[in-house]
């Protein structure tokens, strides 16, 4: 099968799975299951923006995830998924060593895709993360597939 055929079943599966529930962490949890499980991926999941403790600021913070231990917090602009939030957009990276600032939670990691969650208010609430053990992962149709998906998912997380 080829990678945009699995991701059109994905897509089906994911409608089905989101269809008239509510709870934004269920669905951000199966919505990672489900990826990681049919792409075959190192690590896949979410952060969410909240408050930053003791600061008018926000961060992002681990959310539902598949994979192994993660970092927890990640500043606004820091590594892929800070600079991904930032710009408003899916940053791809062929070879994280060579990501300015890129934030290492798994010396294993080796390429990795960020797509941001916009609510309808154009704020970013969420990123998706999704992280290889194998070079030049990712490329247009994972851009394309995983901005779809996070579009069903954003109305439940703005």
């Amino acid at each position: 099968m080829s990678k945009t055929e699995n991701y059109q079943l994905l897509v089906e599966q994911i409608q089905s799975l989101i269809e008239g529930e509510s709870d934004a962490v269920a669905v951000m949890a199966n919505v990672a299951a489900a990826i990681h499980e049919a792409m075959g991926f190192w690590w896949t999941g979410f952060y969410r923006v909240m408050p930053k403790a003791g600061s008018d600021d926000n961060e992002l913070v681990l959310g539902p995830f598949q994979g192994p231990v993660a970092c927890m917090h990640i500043p606004f602009g820091r590594g892929v998924c800070g600079t991904a939030w930032e710009r408003r957009q899916t940053i791809v990276v062929p070879d994280v060593e060579l990501f300015p600032g890129h934030i290492a939670c798994s010396s294993l990691s080796r390429s990795e895709i960020v797509v941001p969650v916009i609510a309808a208010s154009g704020e970013v609430v969420a990123v998706l993360d999704i992280d290889s053990r194998e070079l030049s992962t990712f490329d247009d149709t994972d851009s394309q597939y995983l901005e779809t998906i996070c579009s069903y998912i954003a109305p439940l997380l703005g």
